[in-house]
């Protein structure tokens, strides 16, 4: 079953075109890369499937019903998508735990802070926090935490949307292996759990290991997909990170 579509999805920075005409199905409950060199367009990509960008043409598809020429953050999150960013992005200034309850709550970022919280927001944070093993520092300022903390912390945040994809932007760079075994058993988890995920990784070995399907971009069209080991021992695929 097709969860997420992109059909002709374009976006253009001056005369260059980030993405071109790009038209992918993703897959429900299926751990989706999206690999290219530097400059292919993949962060474009979420940030356009993820609202953060204004479409410059095609569509983008959601559960074969919801069709979008426009997204808006806020219609992403209605429709059950989550992301996390390349550059992390916290409250820094409010508490780990605070800045789970936030999200949880819904509310800005004053009101949360006043909010009585109930024993089900509390329960729910903690659990997402024992998950990314950062429950211990629930109560230390975001910007007090190292970087991979801070990374974890965001990937914590996108976990308790309880979204159906998650979009993940290179969520392993800079993280020590105990991380990143942290990381890839969340995203295993959230197969096991029928959920999506849309992965950006530059490091070929997680790619093989965690995705079910890769998609590779290259000056922002789509090179090739397909699975793991049939798309990177392709020759485009090689010629497309190495040059001809």
């Amino acid at each position: 079953m097709t969860i997420l579509e992109t059909r002709n999805l374009i976006k253009r920075f001056g005369g260059v075109h980030a993405v071109d005409h790009l038209s992918i199905e993703v897959e429900k409950g299926r751990i989706n890369g999206i690999i290219g060199p530097n400059g292919s367009g993949k962060t474009t990509l979420i940030n356009l499937l993820s609202g953060m960008l204004a479409m410059d043409g095609g569509e983008i598809i959601i559960d074969d019903v919801q069709k979008f020429t426009q997204m808006f953050p806020h219609q992403v999150f209605f429709y059950g998508i989550a992301r996390t960013f390349q550059n992390v992005r916290l409250f820094e200034q409010m508490t780990v735990l605070d800045n789970i309850l936030v999200i949880l709550t819904k509310r800005n970022v004053f009101s949360s802070l006043f909010e009585k919280h109930t024993e089900y927001h509390l329960k729910k944070a903690e659990e997402v926090l024992q998950r990314v093993d950062l429950w211990k520092k629930k109560n230390q300022l975001a910007i007090n935490l190292s970087y991979g903390q801070r990374k974890l912390l965001e990937i914590a945040r996108a976990l308790v949307t309880d979204a159906e994809i998650y979009l993940l932007d290179e969520s392993f760079t800079g993280l020590f292996p105990e991380m990143r075994k942290i990381v890839s058993n969340i995203i295993c988890e959230l197969k096991q759990e029928n959920k999506t995920v849309i992965l950006i990784e530059h490091d070929m070995g997680l790619i093989r290991e965690l995705c079910d399907y890769i998609f590779v971009m290259n000056e922002g069209k789509l090179l090739v997909e397909g699975k793991p080991n049939y798309v990177l021992e392709g020759k485009e695929v090689i010629e497309a990170y190495l040059g001809k």
